[in-house]
């Protein structure tokens, strides 16, 4: 249907907090035309198809900040191992899956086998069923770091380059790939073999080389910083979208706090929390894990996402999602995050996950909230996830998705563009 009204909700626009009991949404040609009170109905919309949302809460679509589409749910070690169709397969399956947890945008931090440009193009034509993507490629890194062989497997999977020219190669050729995001490791990580918490593993100069080549081809960066120092280079040099950033001092906060309307911060908690609580998974229990400083990394996250708030910082959701211990399908697990450790209201959390998502998804700002001539991206959820923020957790509780004015329902129950068994009833 080109046109339709949505009525009797309780309504988000994701403006900012308010709530709109007896909320009315029309949609027409896959744009909102109209957002608001009943009483605000223009008269002339008589003839129109209604969808009855009473006792339903009507929002915009989520963003997923940090996610990896192409990854299948396995251990690190064997993301590059799987046959290229298998794979692709995969990928298919897991933006539906993303889509029908209300997660309307999505930004790639990272591709297994360069699957996402073509994903994002089978999206983008109405081929398969996803979010709209902001699609990467391989991740980016130097001799050493975190790209070069941290949990093993096929390091020809990732692009490695040592200095200012092979990095602008890098990146051309990225961009040839026809990619949105270049993503590049600033920094390593506690699971590293070669590059530890805190040790910067891109020079200055290699740093201003991919994002200014980048920036020139019209891609966006973002980056692995885990440290304030990898968290200021990143800044300095006009990095995107900082992912992790655990660890924060004054210098850092105020550096991030002097560029908060251009920046933003994507703490991957779901990441942090997973690596304690499932390390065994990837075969390490968490007495090891606290060993290697994860239970620290949480307390410093914590930390310094409250005080980028406390800076208006716009922090994003998204977890790292996409392995084994951050399967695809609990991305909504971010926002229980956000208000149990950050200490954010569920309203708070909301505003993470669509405004400031769809600010940082789409630079044209045509997704995040629910207002006249936006896209009509939208959640309807069965519930109050302001009262209740883990009912987004629920598949059950997705009565649909629309994207663009075409509402998906029931994407977690079957694949829509599986063929049903003989005899079985569609």
């Amino acid at each position: 249907m080109s046109s339709l009204i949505i009525e009797n909700a309780t309504l988000f626009t994701g403006v900012d907090g308010d709530v709109i009991d007896d909320g009315v949404v029309y949609v027409s040609d896959g744009f909102i035309r109209f957002a608001g009170p009943k009483t605000k109905v223009p008269s002339s919309l008589e003839d129109i198809d209604r969808f009855d949302a009473a006792g339903k809460f009507v929002m915009p679509g989520m963003t997923e900040s940090h996610v990896h589409l192409s990854y299948n749910n396995a251990h690190p070690q064997q993301l590059n191992s799987q046959p290229l169709a298998t794979a692709m397969l995969d990928a298919v399956d897991n933006a539906r899956v993303l889509l029908g947890s209300g997660f309307t945008s999505a930004i790639s931090f990272g591709s297994a086998q360069g699957l996402d440009v073509p994903l994002r193009d089978a999206i983008n034509s109405g081929r398969i069923p996803g979010p709209r993507l902001a699609a990467s490629d391989r991740d980016l890194g130097s001799t050493g770091s975190n790209a070069d062989g941290t949990f093993g497997g096929d390091n020809s999977k990732k692009i490695i380059a040592d200095g200012p020219w092979a990095i602008r190669k890098a990146v051309r050729s990225l961009a040839k790939r026809r990619c949105d995001i270049v993503k590049i490791f600033l920094d390593g990580e506690a699971l590293s073999e070669f590059a530890p918490p805190g040790v910067l593993t891109y020079s200055d100069e290699e740093v201003a080389a991919a994002v200014e080549e980048a920036h020139i081809r019209g891609l966006r960066v973002v980056c692995h910083s885990r440290s304030a120092a990898a968290v200021k280079q990143a800044v300095r040099h006009g990095v995107d979208i900082i992912g992790h950033a655990n660890y924060l001092d004054d210098e850092a906060i105020a550096m991030l706090e002097a560029k908060r309307d251009q920046i933003f911060v994507g703490p991957g908690i779901a990441w942090e929390v997973a690596l304690l609580d499932r390390g065994n998974e990837l075969g390490l229990p968490r007495d090891a894990m606290e060993q290697r400083g994860y239970q620290r990394e949480i307390d410093e996250t914590i930390s310094a996402v409250k005080r980028l708030r406390e800076s208006k910082v716009r922090v994003l959701i998204g977890g790292d999602y996409g392995l084994n211990i951050t399967p695809h399908g609990t991305n909504s697990k971010d926002l229980e995050y956000f208000v149990d450790l950050f200490g954010m209201s569920t309203t708070e959390a909301l505003l993470c996950a669509t405004r400031d998502g769809g600010a940082a998804a789409d630079t044209s700002g045509m997704v995040g909230t629910l207002e006249e001539g936006k896209f009509a991206d939208l959640v309807i959820v069965e519930g109050n996830p302001i009262e209740e923020i883990r009912i987004l957790q629920d598949h059950n509780r997705i009565v649909g998705v629309m994207k663009a004015g075409v509402m998906h329902c029931a994407l977690m129950q079957r694949n829509p563009y599986v063929a049903p068994r003989l005899n079985e009833e569609l």
